[in-house]
């Protein structure tokens, strides 16, 4: 089933995000990380698009291969910032060739300073919604766009925010993932906003277990997320002991996972920067259904089913 048939039966949608690896050593720990996440039989896995497009050719590569070596549905990004309508087209292709039917369309952030002023390509598109347009043309794609808990950095108000969601939702999008958030209200409050303005699309929250304080502020600053005051202290007391700031943060995200699915939030998808531990730990606590196909094992290239070994 694709994630939009999941959605719409009602069922409940369970992924993981990584990212392309620059290094030999990194692509050794993400196909380690792949085989870790097939064992528990996600809905998809989506592979990230660096800013400004710089990783575009090793997330073609990257996903074209999940797809014909694993038994994993990979969900393709798409960013919008540093192309042109025709170089989208041709990667919207090499996607499609590749077997591909789901993509997650992004605007972007730019090159550089992901918070530096955005330029849309002189050739290229303004918005995420016209992106979502323009994957609806080139083939019988699932469409998924990005949701802010906590709004959009570059979203003047609430107001502004919602407009521009329901105008992505109104260009084709099937479901919204969120980006990285730490209070379930933020959830909460942004659905009611989506429903009064009367939009019904499934948000996903996308849940980032937080490991390491430096990181995990960089990258809330970045995103516009807010670190509770209790699990900022926390991390903050466990900056020496990796052991203790893995289990705060675990141990965090997993009550907010809870809290969002006691709520009838629609899945769960895993932020795991390609180091699946303490995601899967979240999944496996949460004692969550695995899907009944495909999970025993993954395919060879040939289409070849192979054993994937025991549990990790």
């Amino acid at each position: 089933m694709s994630v939009k048939d999941v959605l719409a039966s009602g069922a409940r949608s369970y992924s993981f995000e990584f990212f392309p690896p620059r290094t030999a050593t990194g692509e050794r720990s993400l196909q380690e990380a792949l085989r870790r996440v097939e064992r528990v039989a996600p809905h998809f896995v989506s592979v990230t698009y660096g800013a400004g497009g710089s990783s575009r050719d090793r997330t073609v590569e990257i996903t074209r291969r999940i797809t014909e070596e694993t038994s994993l549905r990979p969900l393709a990004h798409l960013t919008a910032v540093g192309h042109s309508v025709a170089e989208l087209r041709q990667i919207i292709g090499r996607y499609a060739d590749a077997g591909v039917r789901e993509v997650l369309a992004l605007r972007g952030d730019p090159p550089g300073d992901p918070q530096g002023p955005w330029i849309p390509h002189p050739q290229g598109l303004r918005h995420a919604s016209d992106l979502v347009r323009l994957v609806r043309e080139c083939g019988a794609f699932d469409v998924a766009v990005a949701a802010f808990p906590e709004r959009h950095p570059r979203s003047a108000d609430w107001d502004d925010d919602i407009r521009h969601f329901v105008a992505k939702c109104r260009s084709g999008a099937d479901f919204a993932i969120t980006q990285m958030f730490f209070r379930a209200d933020d959830y909460f409050r942004l659905r009611d906003r989506l429903a009064s303005a009367g939009c019904h699309v499934p948000v996903i929250p996308a849940i980032m277990p937080a490991t390491h304080f430096d990181q995990i502020r960089r990258f809330a600053r970045l995103s516009n997320a807010t670190v509770p005051d209790d699990l900022a202290r926390r991390l903050e007391a466990a900056r020496n002991d990796p052991g203790q700031a893995h289990r705060a943060g675990v141990a965090h995200a997993t009550a907010l996972a809870r809290r969002l699915l006691d709520a009838e939030a629609p899945g769960l998808h895993y932020i795991t920067l390609n180091r699946p531990t303490a995601a899967l730990e979240i999944h496996r606590s949460l004692s969550l259904p695995t899907r009944a196909e495909g999970a025993s094992g993954t395919k060879d290239p040939r289409g070849t089913a192979r054993p994937s070994g025991p549990p990790a």
